[in-house]
């Protein structure tokens, strides 16, 4: 019986060795990252992602380019409520005035249509950022507002239209379809010029003059004049425009009691 068990003890202790000798090697053919031959497999190399064209500014094209100013919201937007009228405000962005004036816009909740310069932008692109972000329109305003505007070449004409152009689509994302002529001075040909890069071109129904700071009162009582369909024009840049706030801070108000309705352009 002793010699019997000692046979048994010595079968089991070869068994469990040539056990262990073959999860040995079976882990070292299956090491991390090997084949079945116990070759690691060579690394592909990753393929480049095709390249993202850049994206560039590009003029979107209006339905039927104006060949003659506008002047009432009726004519750029027919579908406009009856009781609209329209805050347009030139010549900035300015570091002072503009963020007074979306304060103010903001806390009576008006839209606006903001008639930007080009150099202006460069200068205070958190401003131009900002005056999007708050939902109002951006129209160009050209890149250094020359004047007289219709007495330029051709190219410099063309310049100072795409050029703004561009400096509000870089800074901002907005592809603007509004142009607005230093001074409201418009011709045939900048007519055709603006037409010709899908843009419409915007005047204005109400002018206060805030630009030549006539008083406070002054101001007041032109824009009072605004009825549904009215297109308002005022200033943020260019200089003081003390008189400007003061007078929109008591319009808008006004205006609003009579059942007017600020929308962008």
């Amino acid at each position: 019986m002793g010699r019997r068990r000692a046979i048994y003890l010595a079968v089991l202790v070869a068994v469990e060795g040539a056990l262990a000798a073959c999860a040995d090697t079976s882990a070292q053919g299956t090491r991390p990252g090997a084949d079945a031959t116990g070759r690691k497999p060579r690394a592909r190399k990753p393929s480049s992602p095709s390249p993202s064209p850049s994206p560039s500014p590009v003029f979107s094209p209006v339905a039927v380019p104006s060949r003659k100013p506008i002047h009432q919201i009726k004519e750029i937007n027919p579908a406009a409520p009856p009781n609209s009228i329209a805050l347009t405000i030139d010549d900035g962005p300015d570091p002072e005035w503009t963020p007074k004036v979306l304060d103010l816009l903001a806390r009576h909740h008006v839209v606006a249509t903001f008639c930007l310069v080009g150099d202006a932008i460069r200068e205070h692109p958190e401003l131009a950022k900002r005056i999007a972000a708050a939902g109002h329109a951006i129209c160009n305003h050209t890149m250094s507002h020359p004047q007289p505007f219709a007495g330029l070449s051709s190219e410099r004409m063309i310049a100072e239209v795409t050029g703004a152009h561009r400096e509000i689509w870089k800074t901002t994302g907005v592809t603007s379809r509004l142009f607005r002529s230093p001074g409201g001075d418009w011709s045939p040909a900048v007519l055709a010029t603006v037409a010709e890069n899908g843009m419409q071109p915007l005047d204005w129904d109400i002018d206060p003059r805030d630009w030549a700071r006539p008083g406070t009162g002054a101001i007041e009582a032109e824009l009072l004049h605004a009825k549904p369909g009215s297109i308002l024009l005022s200033h943020d840049g260019g200089g003081d425009r003390s008189q400007t706030l003061s007078a929109l801070t008591t319009v808008i108000p006004v205006l609003q009691s009579r059942g007017l309705t600020f929308v962008t352009l």
